[in-house]
């Protein structure tokens, strides 16, 4: 079977042609890349394409690839998927369909140290900033996006595909996911977000939620900003903004707080 074309994305180029443009072919290479296996192609970039996640793009610190599915498809109407063995509502996404295309997604990445393939999946082990890190910290990843019932189990075996979870909740699809959990992953990487103590001070970054942020005005509708932040006094500063991420975890977040060993 002909391979498919895979589809790059960016501002430079955001609609879907059989061939990379010459200007596409112009912009150096992504050190970091995001393939997207999906029935729907043309939600992305989406929100990927804006502010800094757009802008990182079109400077080349990573790239976007999504493959799309239907072309892998069997039969005149490229099908892929079909009722669940056993019976029940809804389809199920073919096996030998997500092969095809998990095949052609493989070609040129690394092993799965560096470049791990994952199935966007309500069952999964739940999506963190932890996660986020190790994916920044690889080559990339390649992320299966779900749609209907699921997708035939032998092909999560059999190319030892991990699930992860964007939450307890289930949606119609995982494009939806896999831009969040983008997103979540590409601001990490190096130059994406300018300042990298951005990342160091907000929520889940020490695995507490972040302390509360003001500006301009020093007062709006009676409500003042906190006299220790005008102060001047870093040290004092820094304490108050530790203590308060305390206690917003502690009273938001009994779950994580109690990860962290306090009464």
């Amino acid at each position: 079977m002909t391979e498919p074309p895979k589809r790059s994305h960016g501002r430079l180029r955001v609609s879907l042609t059989p061939q990379p443009s010459d200007l596409m072919d112009m912009r150096p290479a992504a050190p970091w890349t995001a393939k997207v296996i999906t029935l729907f192609p043309e939600a992305f970039p989406g929100t990927l394409g804006l502010s800094l996640t757009g802008k990182a793009m079109d400077l080349g610190l990573w790239g976007l690839e999504t493959i799309a599915l239907r072309p892998f498809g069997e039969g005149k109407h490229r099908n892929v998927d079909d009722t669940p063995a056993g019976g029940g509502a809804g389809m199920v996404l073919r096996a030998d369909v997500l092969g095809r295309a998990l095949d052609v997604a493989a070609i040129g990445t690394p092993g799965r140290a560096d470049w791990p393939v994952v199935y966007l999946s309500p069952r999964g082990r739940p999506f963190d900033q932890a996660t986020a890190r190790r994916w920044a910290g690889g080559r990339g990843v390649t992320l299966l996006c779900g749609r209907f019932e699921g997708v035939d189990q032998r092909v999560l075996d059999e190319y030892a595909i991990d699930e992860v979870s964007l939450g307890d909740f289930v949606l119609t699809g995982g494009e939806i996911a896999a831009q969040a959990m983008l997103d979540a992953t590409v601001r990490l990487l190096p130059g994406v977000l300018g300042n990298a103590a951005s990342t160091e001070e907000e929520s889940h970054a020490a695995g507490l939620l972040e302390h509360p942020q003001y500006t301009r005005p020093s007062e709006w509708r009676g409500r003042a900003i906190p006299p220790v932040l005008l102060s001047g006094n870093h040290a004092e500063i820094e304490k108050w903004r530790r203590a308060e991420a305390e206690r917003i975890t502690r009273d938001r977040r009994p779950d994580l707080w109690a990860k962290l060993g306090r009464d």
